[in-house]
């Protein structure tokens, strides 16, 4: 019965994970470019099915597309995108150099970290009244016990806090990665 919440609270940590992923900490990680869109024939395509990318070293990123007429297309979603990069290319290939993060802005991407960890919070504080929601009206409707009732609403609290927990653990790691320089 409490499955269908504790998936949508799952959901909520991994969307959050996912989001966390393309944030960059000054080192090269190939998760920032999981949110850009090429132009292929006309059609938005993410980055990874159309180049192979590659961290040939800490702060450098190689991407290398399986078509030599997608550089520019590559280059352009780019520089569109709210990356902050500028790609340099060899013809064959793309290198995106990530410059040293300032203490300034670290602490900017801190912000957004915590605010969007607030917000995944907030969203699993919803899918818990939601779920005692629906017990209290099955209790209503004598479909359960007051006992039942009250058991269910421990076992949804607990859910709630586990995935609290994982969050705050979530948010702990990634700004002690994007501070730790």
């Amino acid at each position: 019965m409490l499955t269908q919440y504790e998936e949508k609270m799952t959901k909520t940590v991994e969307n959050l994970e996912g989001e966390y992923a393309t944030i960059r900490a000054g080192r090269a990680n190939p998760n920032i470019l999981n949110k850009i869109k090429v132009e292929y024939y006309g059609v938005p395509t993410p980055m990874q099915q159309l180049a192979n990318i590659t961290v040939p070293e800490a702060r450098t990123l190689m991407i290398a597309p399986w078509e030599p007429s997608l550089v520019k297309a590559i280059e352009k979603a780019i520089l569109n995108s709210d990356l902050g990069l500028t790609p340099n290319n060899d013809g064959k290939n793309i290198i995106l150099n990530f410059p040293e993060l300032t203490e300034e802005r670290r602490k900017e991407i801190v912000k957004d970290i915590k605010k969007k960890g607030e917000n995944a919070k907030v969203a699993i504080r919803n899918i818990r009244r939601d779920a005692n929601d629906a017990i209290k009206k099955m209790e209503k409707a004598g479909d359960i016990s007051e006992d039942e009732l009250k058991t269910n609403e421990d076992k949804i609290q607990k859910m709630t806090d586990k995935y609290v927990g994982l969050i705050d653990k979530a948010i702990e790691k990634k700004s002690t990665e994007i501070l730790t320089v």
